[in-house]
């Protein structure tokens, strides 16, 4: 894959708008913000969710949703995904009915933004997968990603209020998705993966938001061995990560960064004292935006 196959468009005027307002000094302004729907999932002829999204990528989405909440097996054949604009609602179909009403019994509140939740048991996979362990990250990798991804166009850096994900492969970013809940933009990614049938070998996941026990769970379930961030960690998601022996890599910035979780991974293979440091504008306006998206 090339490049930012799939990349933000801070741009389309469906995702962002101008909305004027007064500043601290109440001066007149016109500031970025981005846009906010619901969208409702259905799987065959029930409904799922209704979950709030910017609105692009809904069957990604839709198919990554229902992934990730294991209400999709890897016998679960799928034969179509249908979005409809006007009434907002993604359907998707397999080939037979699954087994996803005993999901719906036990609801389980995260701590993703949006009110993000898991059905089922929050652990039904994760004790089952094995991620690979001859993968590894080069810190020149780490390094070139960062700088990529910091600088690239997103919602992220024009107006926050939204986080955002990065399947990445050595020192490419592949698939650049963003929304209002990190749990979208990771099932954004995780619905193209699936549909376009990517494989996690090889590969690295980045985020621009904190580190937590859904962060870890949804990326060792997709069977990806690296996970980044720019942002913290939190106690359990560091506990999970050492636990599925995922590399957990957090406080990505300009040549800083700290490993809590599978180090073994990371190949020193760049003096850190010839990278530059985050520049100051950037690191500023990410700043901001990850007030605005905590």
């Amino acid at each position: 894959m090339d490049e930012f196959a799939v990349r933000p468009d801070p741009a389309d005027p469906r995702l962002v708008r101008r909305v004027a307002g007064v500043d601290h000094e109440g001066r007149a302004i016109e500031t970025a913000v981005v846009t906010e729907r619901p969208l409702t999932l259905f799987l065959n002829g029930r409904e799922i969710v209704t979950m709030m999204t910017i609105g692009d990528h809904p069957e990604y989405l839709g198919v990554g949703y229902l992934l990730n909440q294991n209400m999709l097996g890897p016998d679960d054949k799928i034969i179509a995904v249908d979005y409809d604009d006007d009434i907002e609602t993604v359907v998707v179909r397999t080939d037979r009915e699954t087994d996803f009403e005993d999901k719906l019994k036990k609801k389980t509140l995260t701590s993703g933004c949006a009110q993000g939740t898991v059905f089922g048991d929050l652990m039904e996979k994760f004790d089952e997968v094995r991620l690979d362990p001859g993968a590894i990250l080069k810190t020149s990798w780490l390094y070139a990603l960062t700088r990529k991804i910091n600088t690239a166009p997103s919602l992220y850096l024009a107006a926050g209020a939204i986080h955002g994900c990065v399947l990445c492969e050595e020192d490419r970013p592949l698939l650049y998705m963003e929304d209002v809940g990190r749990h979208n933009a990771v099932d954004k990614i995780a619905g193209y993966m699936h549909l376009h049938h990517v494989s996690p070998v090889g590969k690295s996941f980045y985020t621009t938001g904190r580190l937590t026990s859904e962060m870890v769970i949804k990326t060792v379930q997709m069977g990806i061995p690296i996970l980044i961030s720019r942002s913290g960690f939190t106690a359990w998601g560091v506990e999970l990560a050492r636990q599925a022996g995922l590399t957990l890599i957090g406080r990505a910035k300009g040549k800083r960064f700290v490993a809590l979780a599978g180090a073994e991974r990371i190949v020193f293979d760049l003096d850190p004292k010839t990278v530059a440091d985050e520049p100051a504008r950037l690191s500023r306006k990410a700043s901001l935006a990850e007030e605005d998206a905590a």
